[in-house]
């Protein structure tokens, strides 16, 4: 098998039905059942089974983050690549849809960093020393008129926006996070607290 599996299903905008690859029986495996048979098969319609069922998710998630649906387009196959290079070396330690996050919120940040010359625009630090970020409560956030927060998450680092958008729009855990991100707890806890601040920051100063 060649990559050609990932471009014959042509763009993730398209509708696909997992049925018109496979048996009603195989669209019903669950995640790690399709893995397992496709590599012992090598079987291309176990693969895009996969595809069929996640390449929506990881263009929604890159169109957000890279704000151009062609930029999107093909970094969702480039994402698809990197899957299938690597499905072998997935161990089932997390869920594979936390898996494939993973792979796709480091492919955008790291496309961010290679575009953008600006490197301060993507550290996750702060000037500050971390016993001096301002501890922000959720409900501080949570009551920005959403019109203000979608241009307030417009001017903090990429990364922030990330991390607080799995926080709080995706609902993700700090444990699917630090899962996600490849980090501990308590660096993702620290990652949250600053974006927090940051993101009250640019709010007091707008408005």
């Amino acid at each position: 098998m060649t990559t050609e599996i990932i471009f014959s299903v042509k763009t993730p905008l398209m509708q696909n039905d997992p049925n018109r690859y496979h048996s009603k029986k195989s669209a019903t495996r669950s995640d790690s059942e399709v893995i397992k048979l496709y590599l012992s098969t090598r079987e291309t319609a176990y693969f895009s089974l996969l595809y069929s069922r996640y390449s929506g998710k990881v263009f929604s998630k890159c169109i957000s983050m890279l704000k151009d649906e062609g930029s999107a387009q093909d970094a969702t196959q480039d994402i698809f690549i990197k899957i299938y290079a690597n499905l072998a070396k997935f161990s089932e330690k997390s869920k594979f849809s936390t898996w494939i996050y993973s792979i796709t919120y480091n492919y955008c940040i790291d496309y961010l960093r290679r575009k953008k010359k600006e490197k301060n625009l993507f550290t996750g630090e702060m000037d500050t020393p971390p016993d001096i970020i301002e501890d922000v409560e959720d409900s501080e956030l949570l009551e920005i008129e959403l019109s203000k927060l979608k241009i307030i998450l417009e001017k903090i680092p990429v990364g922030d926006k990330a991390i607080l958008m799995m926080k709080y729009q995706e609902e993700m855990s700090i444990k699917e996070i630090a899962e996600a991100l490849e980090k501990t707890e308590s660096a993702i806890k620290m990652k949250i607290k600053r974006a927090k601040a940051k993101a009250l920051s640019v709010y007091r100063d707008l408005y």
